[in-house]
């Protein structure tokens, strides 16, 4: 052998493989070949060092801090039996809520549908303006479009107002 100093033994007993590139184990820092790199494989003692896990609660999503040496499942527990948040009413929020503005319609939509000649909110049947006879002056008005006239309606409204008043 040219080289005999090249590489390390495998630190477990029954393999003792002979690796050019070893592997050291980040918790107990023995040397170990590619096949018995992981915790499990080679058992190791310390892995509890570093196999720290943060459990979630089940119920309200919230992570419960575990301290070294205590059961996950027991202070998980104890979370749940004690300063759990979890409320089932406002769990069973509605994810369809918006209702269509058309006569006779009962559907509900996840998301808002608003036309742009009327600004009323339909399902997806009805939301071109030819679907739900539409009464909003026939030509599009955008978003922005409809908020500037609301600002100019406003005020004018103010200006008829305050003349009144003096």
């Amino acid at each position: 052998m040219e080289f005999p100093d090249l590489g390390k033994h495998c630190s477990v007993k029954t393999c003792k493989q002979l690796d050019f590139l070893p592997l050291k184990c980040d918790a107990c820092e023995e040397v170990f070949c590619k096949d018995h790199i992981t915790y499990d494989q080679h058992k190791c003692s310390s892995s509890y060092k570093k196999d720290v896990q943060v459990p979630v609660c089940p119920l309200c999503n919230t992570p419960i801090p575990v301290r070294r040496g205590e059961m996950p499942d027991i202070v998980v527990g104890a979370h749940m039996d004690q300063d759990c948040k979890y409320n089932p009413i406002q769990q069973k929020q509605r994810v369809f809520t918006n209702k269509c503005s058309k006569e006779g319609c009962k559907r509900k939509e996840m998301m808002k549908l608003v036309c742009n000649q009327c600004h009323g909110n339909y399902c997806i049947k009805h939301r071109h303006p030819q679907d739900h006879d539409c009464r909003g002056g026939g030509h599009s008005i955008s978003k922005a479009g409809y908020a500037a006239i609301m600002r100019a309606s406003e005020a004018t409204f103010r200006a008829a107002r305050s003349s009144k008043m003096s």
